[in-house]
């Protein structure tokens, strides 16, 4: 199988053109969706049913821009380590300690305005460093974008956590 740009015929690269992103998917699942191979052999069907499973898969990824920095970062031999390399620059783990004491303090005094002004600022932080992880891609810096990827996930779960608490 091609790697996800490849198929969509895309450039290999961080910003993409989410317009042309639509239109390259809906053109390529108009050619290999199931349905246009009901009359096929069943070899026929299960190259089909690949080809879309590959294209759903390869859209879910360039249209999420975190997903697309992590797969040009594995696409250029650079594994995130999320498992295994958890060290954060001190700056990154300071502002961490005190967005978790703000959510601890909005939610001990049921403080939605306070919460929803920290969701804010940590949405408005995880977009700077999905904007920094972009940067260092479009300069061929993949370790450094691996770095700023880890630094997103480490975000997107303390929004996951901050939606937690508003449900």
């Amino acid at each position: 199988m091609q790697n996800h740009f490849a198929l969509f015929n895309l450039p290999m690269q961080f910003e993409l053109d989410r317009a042309q992103l639509d239109r390259a998917y809906r053109e390529v699942q108009s050619r290999v969706h199931p349905d246009k191979f009901v009359q096929a052999g069943d070899a026929e069907k299960r190259v089909a049913m690949q080809w879309a499973t590959q294209a759903n898969e390869a859209y879910q990824t360039l249209k999420d821009p975190l997903k697309r920095a992590t797969y040009l970062c594995n696409l250029n031999g650079v594994d995130l380590q999320t498992e295994s390399n958890t060290s954060m620059p001190a700056s990154f783990l300071m502002q961490q300690m005190e967005w978790r004491e703000a959510f601890d303090d909005a939610r001990h005094g049921h403080d939605m305005t306070a919460m929803m002004r920290l969701e804010k600022e940590v949405q408005a932080g995880l977009k700077a460093q999905t904007a920094n992880a972009g940067k260092a891609i479009a300069q061929g810096d993949f370790q450094t974008a691996a770095q700023e990827i880890r630094a997103c996930l480490f975000l997107e779960k303390f929004l996951t956590d901050i939606a937690a608490f508003d449900e």
